[in-house]
């Protein structure tokens, strides 16, 4: 798989910076940024996880939490500057439902289809569906209920002080699990047995230039979405939901798959649901407090995002809460992002 995203990269990049100067066809430009950004990504994750095994547990939660979104991240920043609000909050929604629904269940699929089933930690894992249930109802819901009776300064004031009540106790279970109680949640890299892919120095080189020319390709990627969804009938709720939400979350899904492929169901469930854990605690809070120097977001969703959300973090712990899994719970799990990736679309 590493050898197809150094395709794509090699590739990609080159085009993209070409096509980008003589201004091709926006629609062919369209995709050639997100298949070179999802190159990159899987770039950033690779080093990230070099960093990680490197500088141990707590520092690499924390380089974790910085750059496991950084596509995510990068793309609604530009997606921000330019006043496409609805895309960045579709963008959340589309990550939480890529990571809960479709990463999940391709990976119980194609590790269910090589072993009959597979298992993971319950303990571990009701932890986590915990801190997702509470991050979804604290971060989206909450928001959502009070907004009705809210003008826009005080849901200004709202929004900003979830983002930071958020940031806060995601910089605390990073704590938790990380420091306090890691001889539970985690072992450091020699008690696992892990071993780098690249040293300091590469990873580090690595981190840096594909977090530069992602930049670069991201900002190119927003600035061909209104053409694009215009021309292919999109609307921003999709394109925010399934495109940019696709591209941005590549590097972990993939990883996700590759773990059910080698029966390592745990570090499977931590990636989806983790990350979904980290795009309602880390990312949109970000997002919304960096939306002070454009136009204000605030953390409100639609009823369909919102309901989206919760189905599929019911589904999700309805799923993995028995700590097995098999091939036809990821189809019940893919048939329902197909589904709700088709409603959206029909909006």
């Amino acid at each position: 798989m590493n050898k197809v995203f150094f395709i794509f990269m090699i590739i990609g990049v080159p085009l993209s910076i070409i096509g980008s100067i003589f201004n091709w066809n926006y629609i062919f430009m369209f995709f050639i940024y997100c298949v070179t950004l999802i190159s990159l990504a899987n770039y950033i994750r690779r080093s990230t996880e070099s960093l990680s095994v490197v500088v141990g547990p707590t520092a690499g939660g924390l380089l974790n939490a910085t750059f496991g979104n950084a596509a995510e991240i990068i793309i609604s920043f530009f997606a921000l500057s330019k006043g496409l609000n609805t895309i960045v909050i579709s963008s959340i929604t589309g990550a939480v439902l890529v990571n809960l629904l479709f990463a999940s269940g391709i990976s119980m699929i194609v590790g269910g289809i090589r072993f009959k089933k597979q298992k993971f930690s319950v303990f571990k894992t009701r932890h986590n569906t915990s801190l997702l249930m509470f991050a979804i109802i604290v971060t989206f819901v909450l928001p959502f209920i009070f907004a009705k009776r809210l003008d826009d300064k005080d849901m200004q004031v709202l929004s900003t002080s979830f983002a930071i009540v958020m940031l806060t106790i995601y910089l605390l279970a990073l704590l938790f699990k990380l420091v306090t109680h890691k001889g539970i949640f985690t072992g450091n890299a020699e008690e696992n047995g892990e071993e780098p892919e690249w040293g300091k120095k590469k990873a580090i080189v690595v981190l840096g230039l594909a977090t530069i020319v992602l930049a670069y390709i991201s900002e190119k990627l927003v600035g061909t979405i209104e053409p694009v969804g215009a021309a292919l009938g999109w609307s921003h709720v999709f394109i925010g939901i399934i495109v940019v939400a696709i591209v941005g979350s590549a590097a972990e899904y993939v990883s996700a798959i590759a773990m059910a492929y080698n029966n390592r169901m745990d570090v499977m469930v931590e990636i989806s649901i983790g990350s979904t854990v980290q795009t309602a605690m880390f990312v949109a809070p970000i997002l919304v407090l960096f939306s002070y120097l454009y136009d204000f977001l605030p953390l409100v969703f639609n009823t369909a995002e919102m309901i989206a959300m919760i189905l599929a973090a019911l589904m999700t712990v309805t799923v993995v809460n028995d700590g097995d899994s098999n091939w036809f719970e990821g189809v019940l799990l893919v048939g329902t992002y197909i589904a709700i990736g088709f409603s959206f679309y029909l909006l």
